[in-house]
């Protein structure tokens, strides 16, 4: 992993298994549910679901800063924890987490590459104990606002040559066949994409195996898009969750300097009065 810009933040199954059980690291499984976690789960992991734990269930927004810190607390975790982070699909709603761990300024939070899918077809060990952690006081640092971009600014954004859109979403519902995949509640009233964007599904960064393809593979991956470090890159999709797994791809594996999630994606865009669409 010495190719990526930033390899500390992508570790092993090896490194899982090796540090586990270390005092200074938390190993969290995020799931869309907890479902998968309780049939299963690396020892000693906390199980997070993302979507009651790790999205305002009142309105349509992140976490809330005292509802993190309430939630890392409870899973043990202080400032100084390393987090390594896990999960279904991919490691999506992994690195959900880690983008919103990110805006409010944790330190040291990683992603296990490969995901569940990678650690169980290794055979390693897993169990369906639920730990029961050591309570701490966690406290949020700030904000870094730099890491996400809302609606009024995606609106500015468009207008600029600088600015380039990365739609990670199938091809069906970039070109407006569907509203969304099978299956999915979160929807729109219309199809299509945000004008300008580029189609780079998430999983074209992916191996077979769940794990993110190298640095010259990710390179020429979005490069031949017009993808490049020198734009301002937006990342959305329908929710915001495939979104995250390609923004930690341009942000921390090649290292691109201006790369922002645009969660409210789709299901925002989609569902607006006036807003151009192209199919």
């Amino acid at each position: 992993m010495t190719d990526y810009a930033h390899p500390e933040v992508l570790v092993s199954t090896d490194w899982v298994d090796e540090h586990k059980d270390d005092a200074k690291v938390a190993v969290v499984e995020v799931d869309v549910d907890t479902a998968a976690y309780q049939e299963g789960h690396i020892p000693g992991a906390v199980g997070w679901n993302w979507q009651t734990q790790l999205c305002d269930t009142l309105q349509r927004d992140i976490i809330s800063q005292g509802d993190l810190e309430k939630l890392l607390g409870e899973s043990g975790i202080g400032n100084d924890t390393t987090i390594v982070l896990y999960g279904d699909n991919n490691n999506w709603f992994a690195a959900w987490a880690l983008w919103q761990l990110k805006l409010y300024q944790h330190d040291d939070v990683r992603i296990m590459d490969g995901g569940r899918k990678k650690w169980f077809a290794e055979g390693r060990g897993v169990n369906t104990e639920s730990p029961t952690p050591e309570q701490t006081t966690y406290k949020v640092k700030g904000l870094d606002s730099d890491l996400r971009i809302l609606l009024a600014e995606v609106q500015e954004a468009i207008k600029s040559d600088k600015t380039t859109l990365v739609d990670v979403r199938s091809p069906d519902e970039f070109t407006g066949k569907i509203l969304s995949p099978p299956g999915l509640p979160e929807t729109c009233q219309r199809g299509g994409h945000i004008p300008k964007a580029q189609n780079i599904p998430w999983g074209m960064a992916c191996n077979e195996d769940g794990t993110f393809k190298n640095a010259d593979e990710l390179k020429e991956l979005y490069a031949n898009k017009g993808v490049t470090p020198d734009k301002d890159v937006i990342a959305y999709c329908r929710i915001g969750e495939r979104s995250s797994h390609s923004w930690f791809a341009l942000k921390y594996l090649l290292g691109y300097p201006n790369v922002k999630n645009y969660d409210g994606s789709w299901t925002e865009w989609g569902n607006l009065v006036g807003a151009p669409v192209e199919k």
